[in-house]
């Protein structure tokens, strides 16, 4: 064979086993691009179908929009229906789920599942966290979320649903029956103590949680069947006061109807303040423990037990009651000139005749008056925790005429509500009172005092029932077995005057102070208003 010939089948013979070595390459190439053609789980594969982690993130991103109608489950409407039931139940302020793990799948596989970490946050940022489970299928040669009750809590079966109530914080300062003044739901209670009874808290430890909610899964009627978020832990114990949420409530809502100043003033006879309130216009400074006032009439209180003891008269004792008289050099008038003769002073105390009243202070010792406002603790000294506090200044007159003013509440005197209700709760009590403001913290009694004898106060008790049943206070008839004194009090240029009424019922004793009322009418209204509540 020539060289040349030799040479061509040479050639010829390498073509052909590159020829057989190409076609080789193509098919091989083919048949690794056919199971990308046909979806094959758990491969990479074109942007027609997606991986299970793929559609599980996807599915993940619309749970958190609350939004499935989009998403690559095999039942949307069934989805979509239960999410919705459940955000709408639970009222997150956000969600948020992330993928977990997702089990690599071989090629023929049909289920597999993702897990995921979801986040529920609530008002307060009270947060719920769990982790989840997604079960996969392939639907139709795609990936998708198989929808059972399960996605949206792995506990949560089929005919059960998705519940939330709420859990109220621990309060920091608690109220006499346990009700929030201070943190917990406590919302605007007692106003104008709220700093007094924060910072006592803050020295004395008190302590409480945070509020949160409780998701429980519930079956189909709405009875519990378990708690799976939410159980409240007690962190602390929170401070004790004596107050009462109902009574501050009775005495806010009287204050804040009323147009003027207005405050009141609540104790249990044995010293407990139960409310300490005043509206808006009375300003931000509690004039409730701490202002002082001349109390007009409602002083008459001191001066008929002064007269009890130091006078020579009882409460059956026929006194005098003109309708204007001349007492030293002091013109005293009746409101509106009434005029009643001669009566009981148990009468003329109902009335609350200032002729009577001026006359038997002026005969008194000049210290007379003084020491019966001394029995009633309007010249002690308290320190009440968290307090700043007076309670009244009644001191011997330097003369005559100042000590007829001293009679009807008026010169020189003055006295606090917190000192007045102290006077009223003296009355019903019998005894002594020091007010408190809590439970377990005492009050440091600086300058104490002692009451009135017995028979002396059973008197006065029966002159003030009579002031509620037939004399200028009677408006509260309607209002129990109210014991009480209205007094008005004039002040700077005597053009204007404050209206009080101070009294007790049962073993609460109060004080109602409207400034600038120019009569004391509404003040026994408001009274009426609060005892109602």
């Amino acid at each position: 064979m020539n060289p040349a010939r030799k040479r061509g089948i040479l050639i010829g013979a390498a073509l052909a086993v590159v020829a057989i070595v190409v076609a080789a390459v193509v098919l091989l190439a083919k048949e690794d691009e056919a199971p990308a053609a046909t979806g094959g789980p758990g491969e990479s594969g074109t942007s027609a179908q997606e991986s299970p982690a793929q559609v599980a993130t996807r599915f993940l991103k619309q749970f958190d929009t609350g939004d499935l109608a989009a998403a690559p489950v095999d039942d949307p409407a069934a989805a979509g229906a239960a999410l919705a039931a459940a955000r709408g139940a639970l009222n997150p302020t956000a969600v948020t789920a992330t993928l977990g793990e997702v089990p690599t799948t071989a090629g023929e596989a049909t289920t597999t599942s993702a897990t995921f970490h979801a986040s529920w946050t609530f008002a307060a940022n009270s947060v719920w966290k769990y982790e989840g489970k997604l079960d996969l299928v392939r639907n139709a040669g795609k990936w998708v979320v198989h929808w059972a009750p399960s996605v949206l809590h792995p506990k949560l079966e089929a005919g059960q649903h998705l519940s939330v109530a709420p859990v109220s914080a621990q309060p920091v300062v608690a109220d006499r029956d346990g009700k929030a003044l201070v943190g917990g739901d406590a919302a605007g209670v007692a106003p104008i103590l709220q700093g007094a009874l924060s910072k006592v808290a803050s020295e004395q430890g008190g302590t409480g949680t945070p509020a949160t909610v409780t998701v429980s899964r519930v079956d189909a009627s709405g009875k519990p069947v378990e708690t799976l978020f939410g159980q409240a832990e007690e962190t602390g114990k929170p401070l004790v006061s004596t107050l009462s949420v109902a009574s501050q409530s009775a005495a806010q809502k009287a204050v804040d109807g009323y147009q003027g100043s207005a405050i009141i003033l609540a104790m249990k006879t044995n010293g407990e303040l139960l409310a300490v309130a005043q509206n808006s216009t009375a300003g931000t400074q509690p004039k409730a423990l701490s202002g002082l006032y001349a109390p007009g009439s409602a002083f008459k209180i001191a001066t008929a037990t002064a007269a009890l003891q130091q006078g020579g008269v009882t409460a059956d004792s026929q006194v005098a009651c003109p309708g204007s008289e001349q007492i030293g050099t002091r013109t005293l008038k009746n409101e509106n000139g009434f005029d009643l003769g001669t009566v009981s002073l148990k009468t003329a105390f109902a009335a609350s005749c200032n002729t009577t009243f001026g006359r038997l202070a002026g005969a008194l010792p000049k210290d007379g008056l003084a020491k019966a406002a001394t029995q009633f603790g309007l010249n002690a000294d308290f320190e009440i925790p968290g307090l700043a506090t007076e309670t009244g200044k009644v001191e011997p007159s330097s003369s005559g005429d100042e000590q007829v003013e001293a009679g009807i509440g008026q010169g020189k005197v003055q006295v606090s509500p917190l000192g007045a209700a102290l006077m009223a709760a003296t009355v019903a009590a019998g005894k002594p009172v020091v007010p408190k403001l809590w439970q377990g913290v005492e009050t440091t009694v600086n300058t104490g005092y002692r009451a009135p004898p017995a028979g002396v106060l059973g008197q006065v008790r029966a002159m003030m029932r009579e002031v509620c049943t037939t004399g200028t206070a009677k408006a509260l008839k309607s209002s129990g077995a109210v014991f009480g004194k209205t007094g008005t009090a004039q002040f700077g240029s005597g053009a204007d005057a404050n209206g009080w009424f101070v009294g007790y019922r049962g073993d609460v004793a109060f004080a109602v102070l409207l400034e600038g009322s120019n009569d004391s009418k509404p003040a026994v209204q408001l009274a009426a208003k609060f005892l109602a509540g």
